[in-house]
């Protein structure tokens, strides 16, 4: 993008990562095709890794004793702990994709703990992000209709342009 007197303009571009192979293509894909490779960008990359909600269910059964012994050592499985590993690898994991295709790009990092649908939506406009890219991971209607398409969401409520990156047709016939 250039301003009226020809320079770049600095973009500020969100990409939201996680754990699954499509978040990952869907950077990849970008800093291959949206990134500028000339030593006088000043894009800026943003991860965002959003930790969701998890589901934990009780170990004790209906009698209130519990089915699971490791869970009488609560050292054993440190939820919060847990995630925050998870958290720290997907974001370290995409912070070296960034290096190994741009040396100089500009990275930041944000971790957030929610949905997904409604946090990615808020950074982004409390950023002000020239552009978000997500990746999809090809549902069809239905499934996206069940399984409340994160993708699908932030295409409708966010207002700068949404890339959504679908997965390699390769990679898409074997789910």
């Amino acid at each position: 993008m250039a301003d009226d007197m020809g320079a770049a303009k600095e973009r500020r571009i969100l990409v939201a990562v996680d754990e699954s192979e499509e978040s990952m293509n869907a950077l990849s894909w970008c800093l291959k095709n949206v990134l500028v490779s000339t030593s006088s960008s000043t894009d800026t990359l943003i991860l965002l890794y959003v930790k969701p909600h998890r589901v934990i269910y009780s170990a004790l059964d209906g009698t209130g004793r519990t089915t699971n012994k490791t869970f009488h050592n609560p050292s054993i499985i440190d939820f919060p702990k847990y995630s925050n590993d998870i958290a720290d690898c997907v974001i370290e994991k995409a912070k070296r994709m960034c290096r190994e295709q741009f040396q100089d790009v500009k990275v930041e990092t944000m971790i957030e703990h929610g949905d997904p649908r409604d946090f990615i939506c808020q950074i982004a406009e409390k950023l002000h992000v020239d552009m978000l890219v997500m990746g999809s991971h090809g549902y069809g209607v239905i499934k996206r209709a069940f399984l409340r398409s994160v993708s699908n969401h932030c295409a409708q409520n966010v207002k700068c342009p949404v890339l959504i990156v679908k997965r390699p047709k390769s990679a898409s016939g074997s789910k």
